[in-house]
């Protein structure tokens, strides 16, 4: 029962700072609606700088307000960034939002260790509470007594922070409704960064409280995100009192579920999320969203299915890479399959994302249901390559079907959060059930078959399958389930209205798509030889975000370019710098900037861009056209 007390105690200590950086982000997206994936480089931020302060200024006032310092700091940063980089890009789809804040992500990785080395640092122990105490016998860092205080302090001075000063006001009037705040003649841009500003604040301080406590790593953004993102949906986006709930809940299972439930302590917190997103699904203290903007995927340039000859275009494109294993060594031709296998990987994703509009942060499930439903069937039912690459895409089928029949009932972020709960709970499954799925240890000896055992072979195999998806997909998009998927997209109202129920539509795009997921999850398998639980992991899903968003999500097929850009200028890079990171993710934000709809959208508005009119009248502006049959046909209506 001591031990139960302790750990229970320690848990609030931990909830304190989760507190900070959830309350930060849930502030930020209640008012700009960005989802900051950069969220944890602040965390991370605010130690590493905390930890040079105070270890440069010495005694109980360099401690203290190098923790101050640090955070003001990054609080600074966070400003600058927001007022260089996101002001570009509001008016972009949500989404390219994260994936600039991804590649600011990826930039502050290889930055920190650029700055502070890759070895872990110790920070110095906070004065005046470097001791314990005895508890029942059992010793408690009196450091983590000053957290758990803290953490109320916070949260009282935030609600008297935004109930009794103006500049709170207005910040709950913008996370009500920004449009009718804009109305009344408020300047959004500065409101917007102070805020920014706030949230960075906020996580930095999160950080700069754990150097006491814990090593500081150029790991630890990633660590913390995953957590903060489950803290906020719980207790519910934009709600800080919410996030104060969650936080304390979330500490309390990661810190009690060692000791009570160690076999599910991995999946508890994420098990919690899915019940609390099933039962209230826009968390414990959230509300609706009013005025969200238009799902991802609505262009006002309609689709069409390819020309002549694009059609031609497209099949040379596919002749030359298959001619490429009479000319490639091994090596390019294992990188080509694996670019490949990605392809059909966001193909699937961007299906989903596009044409449904539903944006999901747990794909990889599918993904490696996929590779490992292969793996089971090679290794417990003898089965050759043939078989088992029919048998992957049906453990991706059940996963989405099981995942979808919760996951429709949602929408937006709250959608995307319930698929990375699954994703999470199907990942602990396969890193703790050693006796099937081997652990971390993983699954070896999954070869193909002798007729594709050679690199030329299985690229070609690779080739066919992921062009035979790719082209199923695309068949899809035109079909009338596709359209009707559209239809559910665009308007949900007048979609019902005619007939068409948007849950079962929906759940049937995912289960599509989960179903090309383990197709390349299967393919994956036999190209590693091997299956890991990493294949179910929250990167892998990232990745494919990054590729839907690169190619371009208004579009039929950005996911296909986004992919081999991606995926190629990432292996390039590994092979090329140690500071591959640093650039990938420069050229994701220059990308974002320069082409907010993606590498195919930008180009299709490069092509459907009109020569400039005669006598000086100048170019046509964009959109015009598109606006005015809009106006006419609503005015028919």
């Amino acid at each position: 029962m001591e031990l139960i007390l302790v750990q229970a105690l320690s848990g609030l200590a931990s909830a304190a700072s989760l507190f900070l950086v959830a309350s930060g982000l849930s502030i930020i997206f209640g008012v700009t609606r960005i989802v900051n994936f950069a969220h944890g480089a602040f965390y991370m931020l605010g130690a590493y700088v905390a930890f040079t302060l105070t270890d440069r200024f010495s005694g109980p006032l360099g401690f203290w307000g190098g923790l101050l310092a640090a955070s003001l700091i990054v609080a600074v940063l966070g400003a600058l960034m927001e007022m260089v980089l996101l002001r570009r890009i509001y008016h972009a789809p949500e989404l390219f939002q994260l994936l600039a804040t991804f590649g600011v992500t990826l930039m502050v990785q290889d930055i920190v260790v650029l700055i502070w080395g890759a070895d872990d640092l110790m920070g110095p122990r906070a004065p005046g509470f470097a001791g314990a105490f005895s508890l029942f016998g059992r010793l408690v860092p009196t450091y983590d007594i000053l957290l758990i205080v803290l953490g109320p302090v916070v949260l009282g001075a935030l609600w008297l922070l935004f109930h009794r000063t103006r500049w709170g006001v207005l910040v709950r009037a913008a996370t009500q409704d920004r449009d009718m705040v804009a109305c009344l003649g408020v300047n959004q841009k500065w409101l917007f960064t102070s805020v920014f500003a706030l949230g960075c604040f906020l996580a930095a301080l999160g950080g700069a409280l754990q150097i006491p406590r814990t090593t500081v790593t150029h790991y630890m953004d990633l660590s913390i995100i995953v957590e903060v993102f489950v803290v906020v949906v719980i207790g519910g986006l934009g709600s800080v009192t919410g996030a104060f709930i969650a936080a304390v809940l979330v500490s309390e299972l990661n810190a009690l579920g060692i000791l009570v439930l160690p076999k599910i302590s991995l999946i508890a917190v994420f098990l919690v999320m899915a019940v609390v997103l099933v039962v209230r699904p826009y968390g414990l203290l959230g509300k609706a969203e009013r005025g969200a903007r238009a799902s991802a995927g609505i262009s006002f340039r309609p689709w069409k299915p390819l020309s002549q000859w694009e059609r031609i275009g497209a099949a040379v494109v596919v002749v030359i890479a298959a001619c490429l294993p009479l000319v490639a060594g091994n090596y390019l031709l294992s990188v080509g399959a694996e670019i490949l296998v990605f392809v059909l990987f966001a193909a699937s994703l961007h299906f989903m994302m596009t044409v449904g509009g539903l944006a999901s942060f747990g794909h990889a499930a599918f993904f490696g249901l996929g590779a490992y439903g292969a793996a089971f069937a090679v290794k417990f039912l003898g089965a050759p390559m043939e078989v088992a690459l029919l048998v992957g895409p049906l453990f991706g089928l059940l996963g989405a079907v099981v995942s979808g029949w919760f996951c429709v009932r949602l929408s937006g972020v709250y959608f995307a959060m319930l698929t990375l709960a699954f994703a999470q709970i199907i990942w602990s499954i396969a890193f703790q059930w050693v006796e099937v799925t081997g652990g971390d240890n993983g699954i070896l000896g999954i070869w193909p078959s002798a007729w594709a055992s050679t690199p030329q072979g299985f690229f070609w195999l690779t080739l066919g399958v992921v062009v035979a998806g790719v082209a199923l997909l695309r068949m899809l998009v035109f079909s009338p389930f596709g359209f009707g998927l559209r239809a559910t997209r665009d308007n949900t109202l007048r979609s019902e209205a005619i007939g068409i129920d948007r849950k079962s539509v929906q759940w049937a795009a995912l289960i599509v798509a989960g179903t090309f997921a383990g197709v390349a999850g299967a393919l994956f398998a036999f190209l590693k030889g091997s299956v890991f639980p990493e294949s179910l992991a929250i990167p892998i899903s990232v990745d494919g975000l990054v590729m839907v968003l690169l190619g371009g999500i208004e579009t039929v097929s950005g996911a296909v370019v986004g992919a081999i850009v991606y995926k190629a200028l990432a292996i390039w890079l590994m092979s090329q710098t140690d500071l591959s990171k640093l650039v990938l993710g420069a050229i994701i934000v220059l990308l974002v900037v320069a082409a907010p709809k993606g590498i195919v959208g930008f180009i299709e508005d490069w092509r459907h861009r009109r020569p400039p009119a005669p006598n000086g009248a100048g170019p046509k502006p964009a959109g015009k056209s598109d606006a005015l049959g809009i106006a006419k046909m609503e005015a028919a209506e």
